[in-house]
């Protein structure tokens, strides 16, 4: 079985529902940069702290309760389409694909996606606890950028 090689930390995300108050508490308070993010069909704010510290800030969606784990989930986690959204913590592996097997030998559900822009493969998964009231974790993600390694973003003013 495959074991993470290379895995590193990606990003946190927070889900929230004023994604630009929260971006301005840690910009002033932590002096994250707004950095550019994709496009989704939900808003998004991605900041960097240093050279590789991001927080995704996700808009929360007022029509699903996204849960803190598969036991508190409702029927929005039904939908893989809304776990993006929800709280999570995303770690980098250069073995995506046969890391992602082996989380499905293992008998975890793997729900796998593309993001919008084509050039990030992502793979969401629950950890045995389901949540982290530190890191606020929903779902572990995988996150290949396809092609090699990816670019630096560019920080928006």
């Amino acid at each position: 079985m495959a074991a993470a090689v290379g895995a590193c930390l990606n990003h946190v995300s927070r889900e929230s529902p004023d994604i630009k108050r929260l971006a301005n508490f840690y910009i002033q308070i932590f002096g994250f940069k707004q950095v550019e993010s994709p496009k989704f069909d939900f808003e998004v704010i991605w900041l960097k702290l240093g050279s590789s510290l991001f927080l995704h800030l996700i808009e929360r969606d007022p029509n699903n309760k996204l849960p803190e784990g598969p036991w508190s989930a409702t029927s929005a986690v039904a939908d893989p389409k809304n776990l993006p959204r929800g709280h999570h913590i995303c770690f980098s592996v250069a073995n995506f694909d046969s890391f992602v097997l082996n989380l499905k030998e293992r008998g975890i559900e793997v729900h796998e996606r593309t993001q919008p822009d084509g050039k990030t493969k992502q793979a969401f998964f629950f950890d045995p606890d389901g949540e982290s009231s530190l890191l606020y974790l929903t779902s572990v993600i995988l996150s290949k950028w396809i092609g090699g390694i990816k670019p630096e973003s560019t920080i928006i003013n």
